[in-house]
């Protein structure tokens, strides 16, 4: 019998939504998952990303960790920097000292929100607010300062773990019979689960570049809204109205839809429609 090769891959930010699926994911046999939250390592800690990574020696790095509140990034934008931009900095040049591949999350915000057809991975960046800005400053450090890695594109991210558009709904169903929902911002939501298993399908090449991930298919909040409480068969109206009508201090991306040219270029495998990830997210979350 032939030893096979264990992968080793360290994630950082291991107990935000994406990191926590990616931690308990029951991993492939080849593959040893190591989680990192906060408090095991802060990543805008240039010292302390080598001293981790040279102890724990990953054949990858999948750095999940980030400043994710769009809208009080607004107000503190250094914050959101010294997380998004010099803490990505930290690892990538962590991960690149030891040889480690390296995998960055990141955003539909990095675009303006004003296509009208899907964004593609090598299209013009334009952020409108702070979060996109130092998302997008990001990875134009990981381009700059690692030599093998990959930068993921997602949008509309909601999963087992953590607070996100599906459980909020969800909780409100429970006190009211009727919501209001944007219709005017459309986009693809992204089931963890999908995502992390593309991530550690992606991780295993050598594909290096920019990829855009979403499960496939389009719709708006209000349409995604209507489709939860279809699924779980509640009884909630649900009102159409614009982003206009729910001002918020960060401009949302009124089209966020990703074109997944990369995915496809690779052979590698799409993510399943939208629907489908939402029927199996709320079928194992009851």
């Amino acid at each position: 019998m032939t030893m096979v090769d264990t992968m080793k891959i360290l994630v950082t930010g291991a107990n935000g939504q994406l990191g926590r699926e990616l931690v308990e994911l029951h991993a492939p046999r080849d593959m040893e998952i190591t989680g990192l939250g906060r408090s095991e390592l802060d990543i805008t800690d240039l010292a302390q990303c080598r001293e981790v990574f040279q102890t724990n020696m990953p054949d990858a790095v999948v750095h999940c960790a980030a400043y994710t509140k769009v809208d009080q990034a607004e107000a503190e934008p250094d914050e959101a920097y010294r997380v998004n931009a010099y803490g990505t900095r930290n690892a990538a040049l962590a991960a690149e000292e030891i040889g480690a591949k390296f995998v960055y999350v990141s955003t539909d915000y990095v675009f303006d929100g004003r296509a009208d057809k899907p964004y593609r991975e090598y299209d013009r960046t334009d952020p409108q607010t702070v979060y996109g800005r130092s998302k997008l400053a990001g990875e134009q450090l990981v381009q700059s300062l690692t030599s093998r890695y990959f930068i993921v594109r997602t949008s509309w991210v909601y999963g087992k773990y953590g607070a996100n558009f599906v459980k909020t709904m969800l909780k409100l169903s429970e006190e009211r019979d009727s919501l209001k929902v944007v219709h005017d911002q459309v986009g693809s939501p992204t089931y963890t689960l999908d995502l992390a298993r593309f991530l550690l399908e992606l991780v295993r090449t050598d594909y290096f570049g920019i990829y855009h991930a979403s499960n496939s298919g389009i719709c708006s909040w209000y349409e995604f809204a209507k489709a939860i409480f279809e699924e779980r068969e509640l009884n909630v109206e649900v009102e159409p109205c614009t982003t206009a009508e729910f001002p918020r201090p960060a401009p949302r991306p009124a089209y966020s839809v990703l074109d997944h040219g990369a995915i496809r270029a690779h052979g590698l495998k799409p993510l399943r429609p939208w629907r489908e990830a939402l029927r199996h997210y709320l079928r194992n979350s009851e």
